[in-house]
């Protein structure tokens, strides 16, 4: 987390008064708010693997939109929904999905409420993203406000796919982009020696993705159901880097802050 000395200079939501949020309001400053979960990531990764993703993206993009438009990052929200075939191996917290829909839905509409007009949600977790976009039609029809999705995978998806070193079936959960941007965010949580590509995804298909990187599915199929996992995993890990998550990170970066510039002038 990024750390400030002096709160009138900090991007943090929490670091402000009630009358600095005042002055925010009046400049449409963009909200931002990481939405991770926590759960098991394999032998090799930390279970919060998703919500520390979320939040270095989150710290990151806000840096990085600071000296061109008034911004402030929201805390992580570190619990959502995971499917209960997950709970083989511990540390997976599952908030049930209508709970972690309802609770999304009461902090964004309060803060749209409070006067914010733009608030852009970071979706780091793969099964946030039907009930996240139903949230988000909700806070249409409640405040008449439009809020945005993003998520760092399909914001690098490019620069990824160009360099990946993982064959089809290798990106999907614990796997090279993952293992990668948190061995370049958090070098010290990921033991590597227990890294194992036993779990790549062997299914292929015409209207299944089987591969993250390989761009949108034209039907919903879980992984979990189709290929059963042995190690929590699915992907190919072992051939992960710290360079490769630089890179996939600082994409993300460039193009979401891109973008994120071009809703809030909107």
């Amino acid at each position: 987390m990024l750390k400030m000395e002096d709160s009138i200079m900090s991007f943090l939501f929490r670091d402000q008064s009630w009358l600095q949020l005042g002055e925010y309001l009046k400049k449409r400053t963009l909200l931002i708010l990481p939405v991770g979960t926590t759960e098991e990531h394999g032998p090799h990764m930390p279970v919060d693997t998703d919500a520390r993703i979320a939040e270095a993206y989150g710290t990151r993009l806000a840096a990085a939109l600071v000296p061109e438009i008034p911004v402030l990052l929201l805390d992580t929200i570190r619990y959502g929904y995971s499917l209960k075939i997950m709970r083989q191996w511990p540390g997976t917290i599952i908030v049930r999905s209508r709970v972690f829909m309802d609770m999304v839905f009461d902090i964004c509409r309060s803060l749209l409420d409070m006067g914010f007009e733009k608030l852009a949600i970071l979706d780091c977790h793969g099964g946030h993203g039907g009930p996240l976009n139903t949230v988000s039609r909700e806070l249409c029809d409640a405040c008449d406000k439009a809020v945005t999705i993003i998520q760092p995978f399909a914001m690098c998806r490019e620069e990824f796919n160009a360099v990946r070193k993982s064959p089809a079936g290798g990106v999907l959960h614990a796997c090279e982009w993952e293992t990668s941007v948190v061995l370049h965010i958090s070098p010290e949580v990921v033991d590597m020696s227990k890294a194992t590509n036993v779990d790549i995804f062997r299914y292929h298909s015409d209207f299944v993705a089987g591969d993250n990187a390989l761009g949108r599915q034209r039907v919903t199929w879980s992984t979990w159901y189709l290929q059963p996992s042995k190690t929590g995993t699915y992907g190919d890990p072992t051939v992960a880097t710290a360079e490769m998550g630089k890179l996939i990170l600082d994409a993300a970066v460039a193009n979401g802050a891109r973008f994120l510039k071009e809703y809030w002038s909107r």
